[in-house]
C-alpha cells in the first residue's frame, strides 16, 4: 500500500475522532450552562433546525467528493422556494406535481452546472458562482418580496413529528442513509471516490468522469431543492433572500467532517458529525445569547481549526 494511500485513512480518523470530541465537548458545555439544553424539546429543535443543512451540506460532500465545488446551493433554494410557493399559491391544486417537478428542476440545474465543468474545463468555483449569480438574478427580476403561498398540508409537514421526531429530520436521516449506501455499495459510488482521487487514473481505468461529476452536481441540486422546499412549508411564503448565507453554511459542516477539499476523502458519517457540530455550537451559542454575527465568526474559526489540524496531522504522518 502506498503512503497515500495509509495516508488518507488516518487523516479521515482523525477528523471523526475530533469531530466528535468537539460535539461531546459542546454537549458538556450546554448541560452545564443551562437546564433546557439537555431536554428532549431542545434536541428536537436542534435535529429540525439542522436537517436543511444536512441535506445541503450531504449535496455539497459529493461535489467535494469528485474534486469540485457546488457554489450554487444557496441560489437553487431561492430559486425553488419561491417557485414552489408562487405556483402553490396560483395552482394549489397541483402542488404535489408542482413539488415533483421543482426536485427535478433543482436537479437539472445541478446537472448542467456539472456538464458545463466537463465541457469548458473551468473551476467549479467559477462556474457555480456564475450560475448563481444568473438563479439569483432571475429570482429577484421576479420578485424582491416573499411571494405565494404553499398548501396548509405542506406547513404541517414541515412543523409536524413522527413521535419526538421532526419529519423534516426523518427525511435527512433518510437521505443520508440512502447517500452511505450508493457510496459505499455501488460502482458509482466508488467511482465518485476514485475520480476525486485521481481524475486521470480514474479515466484510464475506464469510469466516465464527466458522469460521475454531472451525477454528483445534480444530487447537490436535487438535495438543495429538497432544503427550499422546507423553507417555503415552514415560512408559508417563497422568501428570494432565504438561500443567501446557505452557500457557504454548506461547506462548513463537510470540512468539519474531515472531507478532503481535493477530493477522494470524506465519509457521510463525518458530515452528519459536522452537520451535529455545527447545529449544537448554534444552539449553546443561542443560550449563550450570543448575536448571529460572533456566531458566524465563531463558525469561520472553527472551519480554519479543523483544517489545520487536519493539514499538520497529515504533514506528519
Amino acid at each position: 500500500m502506498t503512503r497515500t494511500a495509509q495516508l488518507f485513512p488516518r487523516r479521515l480518523n482523525v477528523a471523526v475522532l475530533v469531530a466528535t470530541l468537539a460535539l461531546a465537548s459542546l454537549v458538556a458545555i450546554g448541560l452545564a450552562t443551562n437546564d433546557r439544553f439537555g431536554t428532549l424539546r431542545n434536541a428536537s429543535n436542534v435535529l429540525e433546525q439542522a436537517s436543511p443543512l444536512g441535506l445541503l451540506a450531504l449535496g455539497q460532500m459529493l461535489v467535494i467528493l469528485t474534486g469540485g465545488i457546488d457554489m450554487s446551493v444557496g441560489a437553487i433554494v431561492t430559486a425553488t422556494a419561491v417557485a414552489v410557493a408562487a405556483l402553490c399559491g396560483l395552482y394549489p391544486e397541483f402542488a404535489p406535481l408542482i413539488l415533483v417537478g421543482t426536485m427535478v428542476l433543482g436537479a437539472e440545474i445541478g446537472a448542467l452546472n456539472g456538464a458545463i465543468i466537463n465541457r469548458s474545463g473551468v473551476h467549479p468555483l467559477i462556474v457555480t458562482l456564475g450560475s448563481s449569480s444568473i438563479i439569483g438574478g432571475i429570482v429577484l427580476l421576479y420578485t424582491m418580496r416573499p411571494v405565494g403561498r404553499v398548501p396548509i398540508w405542506l406547513e404541517d409537514f414541515a412543523y409536524g413529528a413522527t413521535g419526538a421526531m421532526p419529519n423534516v429530520g426523518i427525511v435527512m436521516l433518510i437521505a443520508f442513509a440512502g447517500v452511505a449506501l450508493v457510496l459505499r455499495r455501488t460502482v458509482t459510488g466508488h467511482a465518485v471516490y476514485a475520480v476525486g482521487g485521481n481524475a486521470a487514473a480514474a479515466a484510464a481505468a475506464g469510469i466516465s468522469v464527466a458522469r460521475v461529476t454531472v451525477l454528483a452536481y445534480a444530487a447537490s441540486g436535487f438535495l438543495a431543492a429538497l432544503a427550499g422546499i422546507y423553507f417555503a412549508a415552514r415560512t408559508g411564503t417563497g422568501d428570494p433572500r432565504v438561500g443567501d448565507a446557505m452557500t457557504l453554511a454548506s461547506i462548513t459542516p463537510v470540512v468539519v467532517g474531515g472531507t478532503l477539499l481535493g477530493g477522494g476523502v470524506g465519509t457521510v458519517t463525518g458530515t452528519l458529525l459536522g452537520v451535529a457540530l455545527v447545529s449544537v455550537l448554534g444552539n449553546v451559542l443561542n443560550y449563550m445569547n450570543v448575536s448571529t454575527f460572533v456566531q458566524w465568526v465563531v463558525q469561520g474559526l472553527v472551519i480554519l481549526v479543523a483544517v489545520s489540524i487536519y493539514v499538520d496531522r497529515s504533514r506528519k504522518l
